[in-house]
């Protein structure tokens, strides 16, 4: 966990406290050394919370390596955090990297023009079902409510997925949320249908369900059975085989053949500016993102490959239930969050204000101008900077 004692590798990562985020890493890490033979990283973990909220700049005077979400960019780059990759790594293996990663994964770790974490891990929220339960994914939004009057339908709400499930719906309906604070958020005929949509379906919601995030839902799901189905909640290829296996399907459209409104996540591998990488280092991280080790390494080992070259393997596919495959539509067509100082906790915010005004019956009118006050409170403290 963080925090943890002196280690002998010459460097230190930081990942986040689940299989996929961690397995993978710790396994490489078991048989890298440095150029005398001595271990040449050791992991630390946090949780699912910590890697969606923590301050990236303290995690940096810390960590040589850090795991990190896209949105962190902003206050990374504003605080000098991380290096570019680019002055890293040789410029053909991240043009390899830039046209082979999987949706925008790559893009969405791009700023000014400059790599700063290589796309390790490609996530987006997608739909998943008991198969037993919902024999047929609904495609489009107003199936998604129709289902949810004869079965149990849940929404992603807890942390900041109240948010980024209003933004994925915004999406489906025609009009992405803004990147750049200082204006509205998002067109407010569609949020307020996005809002209503989500009002809807928050008044069925499973008890307890709301409380949750993306590990905890779909660990009840597989586990209790009592969750029949969730439109959009983040993809976990770990829930996708084995026993009480999960399916996974493109999230719904506004309308048949339309865009699968989703916000990107995943993960990438960035480099702190406290870290003088040596060539060891160097060749271990690009080594996590060879098209070989993306087929067979990661997701032998829990790991959730960022090249859509695995996305689309044989192999990769037969060993999750097709997961890939049937996400691929969606990832491909992902949104990618601002990547702006102070988004991390506005996400937060937001998702307060979202939650609270759909479980306790709040208007859509006061809930999306309390987001644009947040929204436009950005721009006014970039401006004070």
């Amino acid at each position: 966990m963080i925090g943890a004692t002196s280690s002998t590798a010459r460097y230190r990562g930081l990942t986040w406290d689940h299989p996929r985020g961690r397995l993978a890493l710790e396994r490489a890490a078991e048989t890298a050394t440095d150029g005398a033979g001595a271990p040449l990283i050791e992991w630390d973990v946090h949780s699912l919370e910590g890697f969606e909220s923590a301050p990236i700049e303290e995690l940096a005077e810390r960590y040589d390596v850090i795991v990190l979400d896209h949105p962190h960019l902003g206050d990374a780059l504003a605080g000098d955090a991380i290096r570019p990759l680019d002055e890293v790594f040789p410029l053909s293996f991240v043009d390899e990297v830039r046209a082979g990663a999987v949706g925008p994964s790559t893009a969405s770790y791009t700023l000014d023009g400059r790599l700063w974490a290589l796309p390790l891990d490609a996530a987006t929220q997608v739909a998943v079902r008991v198969p037993e339960l919902v024999a047929a994914p609904p495609q489009t939004w107003d199936e998604v409510v129709e289902l949810s009057k004869t079965a149990p339908v849940a929404l992603s709400l807890a942390g900041p997925h109240a948010f980024l499930s209003f933004a994925s719906i915004c999406v489906a309906l025609g009009a992405e949320p803004a990147v750049e604070p200082g204006g509205s958020l998002v067109d407010r005929v569609v949020g307020a249908q996005a809002f209503g949509l989500m009002a809807e379906l928050a008044a069925r919601v499973p008890e307890g369900s709301a409380d949750l995030n993306p590990i905890g839902l779909l660990e009840r799901m597989r586990r209790d059975r009592d969750v029949a189905y969730i439109p959009l909640v983040y993809g976990y290829v770990n829930y996708a085989s084995a026993e009480g296996a999960l399916c996974f399907d493109d999230a719904p459209a506004a309308v048949a053949g339309g865009r699968r409104g989703s916000t990107i996540g995943g993960t990438g591998i960035a480099i702190s500016t406290r870290c003088t990488p040596d060539a060891a280092l160097i060749a271990h991280l690009a080594g996590l993102l060879a098209p070989d080790a993306q087929r067979t390494f990661i997701p032998d080992n829990a790991g959730q490959p960022g090249l859509r070259s695995a996305w689309v393997d044989d192999a990769v596919n037969a060993a999750s239930g097709d997961f890939y495959r049937g996400t691929l539509a969606t990832i491909e067509d992902a949104w990618v969050r601002p990547r702006v100082p102070g988004y991390i906790p506005f996400q937060s915010e937001a998702s307060a204000v979202l939650r609270r005004a759909l479980l306790e019956g709040g208007s859509a009118e006061a809930a999306l101008a309390e987001l644009d006050r947040a929204f436009d409170a950005l721009a006014r403290e970039r401006s004070v900077l």
